[in-house]
């Protein structure tokens, strides 16, 4: 079978391999879609943290049952993944955090990921989506990120809640938010992601990140309150310093977005405002089957979120201009 692996940063080809054979515990499915991410970028840009080359990227997936002994299961189900292999015996997993597993193997990042024609995936990841659109499907892992998010936000109705950065898992941040009741304000560099979030993503008020006037903005939109809720889906450094200072008295600031370095704030700033300083990281089964469930009833429609579909036969090829194109939101790719 063919699989995409990224050599080097840079550095992508294809490579044939033997299908994998089913064990004990496992199951194997036929890829479909693969939404391409925040983390194969940064992956390929040679940015991504927790990261060795090579890897076969690819974590957002839609695909169809093959063999194993995941429960209730028949070949040609559709089924998606939560791509986080967790060892069910650490402090985090024993008290429920398996998103967070002290010996965490993400595949598409620790492990080799779905830009293969067959991945071999624990049967206790798998999850029934019988019936479900693959586009829809490949995105229930980016929006279950999202739902974590604000769930450890703990947002409420009526909140004013800021999202710094428009991109995919930004935008699902917002609209999370929103579904709270929350009062979601949007902050990126760029005016079209900005436009995009008032169009889709239930917000209330965008504002340019380059904006010199941008705190005064965002106090009189929060009639001088400033948020209560601060989340980062940026994973850019600058960008996470300086939002702190956007963040109310007895606010909470969530780290959803993931960088290399050292954050630096002012700590006298944080402490008179009590602040809260919380990551969220991956997401739960229970956030998935959350996305799963409001996907089915129409809450949830990830696929406005799609910009660009591409072929599993050109991604080699066309990645580099692919992740450079202005107006990419989510990438879609199709072994159909």
């Amino acid at each position: 079978m063919r699989i995409i692996s990224c050599i080097k940063p840079g550095q992508l080809e294809y490579r044939e391999v033997p299908e994998p054979v089913c064990l004990p515990g496992y199951s194997i499915i036929k890829i479909r879609r693969i939404g391409i991410c925040g983390t194969d970028i940064h992956a390929f840009g040679g940015t991504q943290p927790y990261f060795n080359y090579p890897r076969v990227l690819g974590h957002e997936l839609a695909a169809e049952f093959v063999e194993g002994d995941a429960p209730r299961l028949r070949k040609g189900d559709r089924v998606t993944v939560i791509p986080y292999q967790h060892c069910g015996k650490c402090i985090a997993c024993r008290s429920g955090h398996t998103n967070c597993c002290q010996h965490m193997q993400v595949i598409g990042v620790h492990a080799d990921g779905g830009m293969a024609e067959l991945l071999m995936v624990p049967s206790r990841l798998v999850l029934s989506a019988e019936g479900m659109d693959p586009d829809r499907l490949a995105l229930v892992e980016p929006f279950a990120i999202a739902a974590h998010g604000v769930r450890r936000a703990a947002v409420l109705p009526q909140e004013n809640v800021l999202v710094v950065g428009a991109g995919p898992i930004g935008l699902a941040t917002m609209e999370m938010a929103a579904i709270t009741g929350a009062h979601v304000l949007a902050v990126d560099v760029n005016d079209n992601r900005l436009a995009r979030a008032k169009k889709i993503a239930g917000v209330k008020a965008a504002f340019n990140a380059q904006d010199d006037h941008l705190e005064a903005k965002i106090r009189a939109a929060t009639d001088e309150d400033m948020p209560t809720v601060v989340i980062d889906a940026t994973g850019n450094l600058h960008a996470i310093n300086n939002a702190f200072r956007f963040m109310s008295h007895a606010g909470r600031y969530v780290l959803v977005g993931l960088q290399k370095g050292d954050i630096t704030f002012s700590h006298p700033e944080f402490h008179k405002r009590e602040g809260t300083l919380l990551s969220s990281r991956n997401a739960t089964r229970k956030d998935f089957d959350w996305v799963l469930e409001n996907i089915r009833t129409g809450r949830i429609t990830p696929e406005k979120y799609i910009t660009h579909h591409i072929h599993f036969n050109d991604i080699v090829e066309e990645f580099p201009s692919l992740i450079a194109d202005a107006g990419l939101v989510k990438a879609m790719i199709s072994l159909d």
